[in-house]
């Protein structure tokens, strides 16, 4: 990880510098495309080199033999092969290899790179299996924009010295690992950093997103063989990676992706990132709708895919279409009420739950205002709460994101829970400040993991709340009422503080009469000067009396 730390880095400095005038945000679409064509290259490579594609062949790559032998009607048949392995093929000419050597060579022509995304997306046709996994995920890199150059050549310039950047760093650590996900996940954690806008919100903070994966993983009892995940406001990716991370499987066991993601942008990113962290197209479905508009994935019209885990961090409060026909949508009926217009938090909630196995575990990330809102929210919320779908509610600190400040909470939901208890989980205090934001600690998201376990009261930290004592509070979740955090003032010992003031009142009278003899020894050949300071000595010695 330190390797991947330092190659990402330099990796940004450099960016810096080559952006020019582009915004940070901006920038990302290319130096991040290009990395996943050259990780997509280099798969494609190691795939020819462990099926043994070739021949060996003294002082030449596997590039060079591609090069030479798919030619002609080979060619058909490598694409058709890798196609069908790999989910996509590169042609010889618009290998990564062949790109840099052209640009070593002098030979890169300023249509090249246009033709080299192009190619691409026509490949993908021939797998109609992964079609919709590729199609279209470097539709975000605008060659021509004139934010890269004013002209062609200078434009074409700009891309040469970003693919010569890229092609700079050994993405392989010490041991011989690729770290490029990693590097590439760092990258898109920067680039979320300097965003101080709701553009942000494609990326969810990595230690929130490892809180919430060891919650969920808490809840997986063994290892897997098949796991499956959802995020339906999926962003980069980076949670349901995260949550790949934790949740244990079997040595052949898999996890199986699945995410919607509204901004085309963003939903292309998220594809690479999976990719780049080794998932297979086969175990990745995302989709580039709108969550609340599109109900997606379907089994058929009236049955929805369900998940063994649900995570997601939505936009908050958003606008949404919350027409009353949305009363018979199927996710949102049995709660009595929609989610207000300008909030649309319930309705992310209610989505993500009613697309939750019966034996699985939803983590949600929303404004801490759900907990104690009234009106249509209020009577959603104590729906969740009679049905017991409602667990766990975790307190987070305040500006743990870069674009908001707001306080934010952690909801974990179960369709089919026991009894219908909550813990509460005040965390809001235990953080480390950085420099533009604050941050959970590993001990931070240990201490919370702990107290969900033992789901029992911890003083001034958490509090395991019976139904009744929910119901006495008229549902309101709000976490204060639960975990009392008062800390009582420390007893004044009024006899002490009242002879420290005789102690500060004797020494401000030493000083004033030292002042007074000080200024008696002062003399003036002026009357009027004279008189005005023994005055002023009179007045002095009568306060002090």
């Amino acid at each position: 990880m330190s390797k991947a730390k330092d190659v990402t880095s330099k990796l940004w400095a450099m960016a810096d510098k080559l952006r020019g005038k582009m915004e940070a945000v901006q920038y990302r679409d290319y130096i991040l495309g290009f990395m996943f064509y050259r990780f997509l290259s280099e798969h494609q490579e190691q795939y020819m080199k462990e099926t043994e594609m070739f021949d060996p062949q003294a002082g030449k790559t596997i590039n060079d033999l591609y090069c030479e032998e798919a030619v002609g009607d080979d060619l058909d048949a490598y694409l058709e092969d890798l196609a069908n392995e790999l989910g996509y093929a590169i042609e010889p000419e618009y290998t990564w290899a062949s790109i840099m050597n052209k640009i070593a060579q002098g030979r890169l022509m300023p249509e090249d790179f246009q033709n080299m995304f192009d190619n691409f997306q026509k490949s993908i046709a021939i797998n109609k299996n992964s079609a919709e996994d590729f199609d279209g995920v470097f539709s975000e890199v605008r060659l021509s924009d004139n934010k890269l150059g004013t002209s062609t050549a200078s434009r074409t310039n700009a891309l040469k010295e970003l693919a010569k950047m890229v092609d700079d760093f050994d993405y392989y650590d010490e041991d011989g690992h690729d770290i490029l996900g990693d590097v590439y996940e760092y990258l898109i954690s920067e680039f979320a950093n300097t965003t101080k806008n709701k553009a942000g919100e494609f990326y969810t903070p990595h230690e929130i997103s490892k809180l919430m994966a060891k919650i969920v993983a808490k809840n997986v009892k063994e290892p897997r063989q098949d796991f499956s995940a959802y995020d339906f406001a999926c962003g980069s990716g980076s949670l349901l990676l995260t949550l790949g991370n934790e949740v244990p499987l079997t040595e052949n066991g898999a996890i199986r992706y699945y995410g919607q993601e509204l901004t085309t942008t963003t939903f292309n990113l998220a594809r690479m990132n999976l990719m780049m962290h080794g998932v297979s197209y086969q175990n990745m479905s995302i989709n580039n709708a709108d969550t609340l508009e599109a109900d997606w994935p379907m089994k058929n019209a009236n049955q929805p895919e369900t998940f063994d885990a649900v995570v997601a961090n939505p936009p908050y409060s958003a606008h949404w279409d919350n027409n009353s026909s949305k009363l018979k949508d199927p996710r949102f009926k049995d709660y009595g009420k929609l989610a207000p217009k300008t909030k649309a938090d319930y309705a992310f909630l209610l989505h993500g739950l009613y697309h939750l196995d019966n034996d699985g575990t939803m983590a949600i990330v929303l404004p801490h205002g759900v907990l104690f809102r009234g009106s249509g929210e209020g009577k959603i919320r104590e729906a969740l709460l009679k049905k017991g779908q409602i667990e766990t509610v975790i307190g987070l600190p305040g500006h743990l994101f870069t674009y908001t400040d707001i306080p934010t909470v952690v909801v974990i939901l179960k369709k089919n829970r026991e009894n219908k208890d909550i813990l509460f989980i005040d965390a809001s205090k235990d953080f480390e400040k950085t420099k533009n934001k604050n941050k959970l600690r590993d001990e931070d998201i240990n201490k919370i993991v702990d107290a969900y376990v033992k789901r029992q009261d911890i003083d001034k930290y958490a509090k395991l709340a019976s139904f009744e004592e929910i119901q006495e509070n008229d549902y309101n979740l709000n976490i204060p009422r639960y975990v009392d955090t008062f800390e009582p003032e420390p007893e004044v010992d009024l006899k002490e503080v009242s002879n420290g003031l005789n102690d500060i009142n004797n020494d401000i009278k030493d000083n004033e009469n030292e002042l007074i003899g000080m200024l008696e020894d002062l003399n003036s050949s002026d009357d009027k000067i004279q008189a005005g300071l023994d005055d002023f000595i009179n007045i002095l010695k009568g306060d002090v009396k």
